[in-house]
């Protein structure tokens, strides 16, 4: 079906493009991209061949790249084109915009403004590796890119450690056995994981294990693509109500609720917050 020339109302136009794939773009987003006033992209070249492909003329139509390096420069020139009422198109490189994706501080500026602000969803790679990689989805957190530095990176992943949903990171490939072996020491060896590659392409590739075994596995290997990779909530560890309150009673005679929080903690696996309200109110018994 050829895309439709449509009447669009002014605004921004959020639109997802493929992470893979050409023929995973929507036809809603096929029309916005042959309809707007004005296309706007993170990358301008990939947008011009997507648009080649699916007979999408450009026309006498601006064309503006948009990325982390000129925002700041280019994003008034986007707002004044709204100010004279123009509907304008933002399309990120791959992917739905918004997910670390530099649209977030376009859209922001639009939305403050008061311009409409109008998505049409589509592939996101977050997504995409959700539905494939095995793992629990009725919850996850999506943490982006984690710092380059390993001791960063253990900082961070720390903080996620308690969290109670399924972790996503994006990944380097230059960087992803690394960052596994990382992720097996703090937040266990035994967590289920997967690293997904090169989804909807060609070589679409899917690896689960245990972080331990999949750290190994990912530094045997050379690994090229883009790469997501997913971890499994932190087990709850099978100890009893009656074990625990004899683990804290014995910690608080050493030491702080808080002290002792971060031991029981510690010897158990068990969520410090928990630990905490325990040891907080056996003290004020």
């Amino acid at each position: 079906m050829n895309p439709q020339i449509v009447s669009l109302q002014p605004g921004l136009y959020l639109v997802a493009t493929p992470i893979g794939t050409a023929r995973d773009i929507t036809l809603r987003a096929l029309d916005i991209l042959a309809s707007a006033d004005v296309l706007v992209a993170e990358d301008t070249r990939s947008l011009r061949r997507l648009m080649d492909i699916h007979g999408v003329a450009l026309r006498d139509r601006p064309l503006i790249s948009y990325h982390d390096h000129n925002g700041n420069q280019v994003r008034p020139r986007i707002m004044a084109l709204l100010a004279e009422e123009k509907s304008v198109v933002y399309a990120s490189e791959a992917g739905t915009p918004m997910v670390a994706d530099p649209g977030f501080d376009l859209a922001r500026a639009a939305r403050d403004q008061g311009y409409g602000l109008v998505s049409a969803p589509g592939a996101s790679a977050v997504i995409t590796a959700l539905t494939v990689g095995g793992l629990p989805t009725d919850r996850f957190f999506f943490n982006g890119f984690l710092p380059n530095s390993s001791g960063q990176r253990k900082t961070a992943l720390k903080a996620l450690k308690e969290v109670p949903g399924t972790l996503v990171f994006y990944e380097s490939p230059r960087r992803v056995a690394a960052m596994l072996r990382d992720a097996a020491e703090i937040l266990g060896a035994g967590r289920e994981a997967a690293v997904c590659r090169e989804l909807t392409k060609k070589f679409e590739e899917v690896i689960r294990a245990p972080l331990g075994e999949l750290a190994q596995i990912c530094a045997d290997r050379t690994l090229k693509g883009e790469i997501v990779v997913l971890v499994d909530r932190m087990g709850l560890p099978d100890v009893s109500d009656a074990d625990l309150e004899v683990l804290v009673k014995q910690a608080l005679q050493d030491g702080s609720v808080r002290d002792a929080a971060d031991t029981v903690a510690e010897q158990t696996g068990l969520p410090r917050r928990k630990v905490y309200q325990l040891a907080l109110k056996m003290d004020r018994e």
